[in-house]
């Protein structure tokens, strides 16, 4: 059985999703998975990957493809890329949703270990997977990227400055990335909203679970993702 087709364009789509093993990624991964879209994802646990990998519904002609890695690896990132190509799934949509954030805290008292971190994952994590990614949607002419940022890239809170900065950091990058892809290319902020994650609970603690989860949230999020268009292209969106 094939992927519904309306006009004879196929709605089937490859979504490649970095951090995909827990929170948002997964939860946005299995409800793309139960569409009939092919999943592409990476995270640093195998054992999480391994475990999704065994949940994501197959249908149709899906070729789920899952692997280790860190996106604050550039080596690592180009060689997924070069994996990615020789196995024929280009994605049609790229999800950077791979993310971190830094303990409560003061600026001046946040390490500089883990504010490295959190700039390394957030920031450089995604021109990682842009460079080596953005060359493959470029020629074959079409694609989506979706930058996750934040309702913290487009404010501002105490002790979460270090995160707050990498996502006003995702922001500016997406709109002036967005003003360098050739005519097929969207580049998209897209911020989740505020859900019950691990993340959230880092920062709100047990009032996060006052908030909706993942998998209540990935539904809409999956519909929002699917309709991008290239008119989106430079966007600041909120699911």
């Amino acid at each position: 059985m094939a992927p519904a087709m309306i006009g004879g364009i196929s709605h089937h789509k490859i979504v490649m999703i970095t951090g995909v093993s827990r929170g948002l990624g997964r939860a946005l991964s299995l409800e793309l998975a139960s569409q009939g879209h092919t999943i592409i994802g990476c995270a640093r646990s195998q054992d999480k990957l391994d475990t999704l990998m065994e949940e994501l519904p197959r249908k149709f002609q899906q070729n789920h493809f899952l692997t280790n890695l860190d996106i604050r690896s550039d080596l690592s990132v180009k060689e997924m890329a070069k994996l990615v190509v020789e196995t024929g799934q280009v994605p049609d949509i790229i999800v950077n949703n791979a993310g971190c954030i830094n303990k409560n805290n003061k600026m001046w008292e946040v390490s500089a270990e883990e504010f490295d971190t959190v700039i390394d994952t957030n920031i450089k994590g995604v021109a990682n997977v842009l460079r080596h990614f953005l060359p493959l949607l470029i020629k074959k002419k079409q694609g989506i990227v979706v930058n996750f940022s934040s309702g913290w890239g487009r404010s501002a809170a105490a002790e979460v400055a270090t995160y707050c900065a990498t996502k006003w950091a995702i922001e500016g990058l997406t709109r002036s990335v967005a003003k360098e892809v050739p005519p097929g290319i969207a580049m998209v902020a897209l911020s989740p909203g505020v859900i019950n994650t691990s993340l959230l609970a880092s920062c709100f603690g047990a009032s996060s679970a006052l908030y909706q989860t993942p998998e209540a949230w990935a539904p809409n999020a999956a519909a929002m993702i699917l309709h991008l268009t290239t008119e989106d292209n430079g966007a600041s969106l909120t699911v």
